[in-house]
This record gives structure tokens, C-alpha cells and sequence, in this order.
């Protein structure tokens, strides 16, 4: 993984829970300010989230892409490089089981605080905002499993490419893909299939308005 600056250990620097919290922030081809980025992590301290934030701007993660003078401050607007914002393959091979463990539940833990900012808005009807969580069981050779993460990513990939605008959401879609386990407790069968090239960083599961 490349980085400006130091070399910084991708898993480390991007699975802390604040941090993780912060790129969920800018999926979505976002821009935001500092303020923009407080007010929607209100329950995280402004001096500890300003320390993240500077943190990923030194690992080339966040970018800044603006700066104005407001009352004498200088407010710098960020991007998020996607490139960057991901954990590298050799990072996910040197993890331990407990290293594993902490990851899932920074991202749990990024996936229920999103959950619960949505339950805040009010008025909250799941059919009508589009939330839906659930889980599948499903039967597959590798190949079946390469084929179907590939008719995915072919579904994905344009409306990643969406801007905002005029009657659409930013809306956020979570995945957790398992090797289940066999029947009396064997075990997945075969071994868990690892994306080529990087892991992408968990993002956020629900609806956001």
C-alpha cells in the first residue's frame, strides 16, 4: 500500500473505530469539511477527531481539496482516496485470530453507530427509507462464488459512479460474505476465498438520509 509519508501499516491505521468511522463518512464521492465531518460524528470529542482526520491526511487516505479563511481559522475541505482507504492483502495475512476478531468488530461496531444515527432522524419507517438487513445461505463451488462476485461487482460498479443530485440519497451498502459451518461442526469446508490485490475497507450498512 502506498502511503505519503511514513509507511503506515493499512490495517492499523484503518480499521481503529474512529477512523473507520471517518472514511464511512466520505463513501460516496463526498467533500467535507472538518465542521461537516464533527456534526455527523457528534458523539466523537473535536480534538480526537481532528487527530484521526490529520492522521489519515499524512497516510494519503483523506485529501484535502479546498481551503477558505473563516474568521481568521482555516477550514480545508477533504475527499476520501479510495485507492488508499483500503487494507493491504500482506497487512490481512499477518493478522492474528485476535487481530481478525478486533477488525469485525470495528466494523460491527461502525455498522450499529450508523444504524443508530439513522434511528435518531425521527420518524423512521424501514420500507419506506429502502433499510433492509438480512442474511442468505447459499451453496457454492468457487467458481460459482468467483461468478457471483463478479455479477455483483458488474451491478456495483456504474452506480458507483453516480453524483449527487436532485432525488437521489447517499445510500450505504454493508456485505459480509462467511464460509459457513458444515454439519456437525466440521468446520467451513475448503478454504475462505481472499480477494486479489486489496480488501476493501468495511463500509457502513444502512441508509443514510
Amino acid at each position: 500500500m502506498c502511503t505519503i509519508g511514513a509507511v503506515v501499516d493499512s490495517a492499523d491505521l484503518l480499521l481503529h473505530p474512529v477512523r473507520l468511522r471517518i472514511v464511512q463518512a466520505f463513501l460516496g464521492d463526498r467533500a467535507l469539511t472538518t465542521a461537516q465531518l464533527s456534526a455527523e460524528l457528534s458523539d466523537v470529542p473535536a480534538a480526537s477527531l481532528y487527530r484521526h482526520v490529520a492522521r489519515l491526511v499524512s497516510a494519503g487516505v483523506l485529501q484535502v481539496v479546498a481551503e477558505r479563511r473563516i474568521r481568521g481559522a482555516l477550514e480545508r475541505t477533504y475527499v476520501l482516496r479510495l485507492a488508499a482507504a483500503r487494507v493491504a492483502v500482506a497487512d490481512l495475512k499477518a493478522m492474528t485470530t485476535e487481530d481478525y476478531r478486533q477488525m469485525f468488530m470495528a466494523y460491527t461496531a461502525g455498522l450499529l453507530a450508523d444504524f443508530d444515527r439513522y434511528l435518531q432522524y425521527g420518524d423512521v419507517d424501514l420500507i419506506r427509507d429502502g433499510v433492509a438487513f438480512g442474511i442468505e445461505g447459499l451453496w457454492l463451488d468457487d467458481a460459482e462464488f468467483s461468478r457471483m462476485m463478479r455479477e455483483l461487482y458488474r451491478v456495483l460498479q456504474p452506480l458507483r459512479a453516480n453524483a449527487p443530485k436532485a432525488g437521489r440519497r447517499r445510500r450505504l451498502l454493508a456485505s459480509v460474505l462467511l464460509p459457513a459451518e458444515e454439519a456437525g461442526g466440521a468446520g467451513p469446508a475448503g478454504q475462505a476465498n481472499v480477494p486479489a490485490g486489496q480488501a476493501n475497507v468495511p463500509a457502513g450498512a444502512e441508509e443514510k438520509r
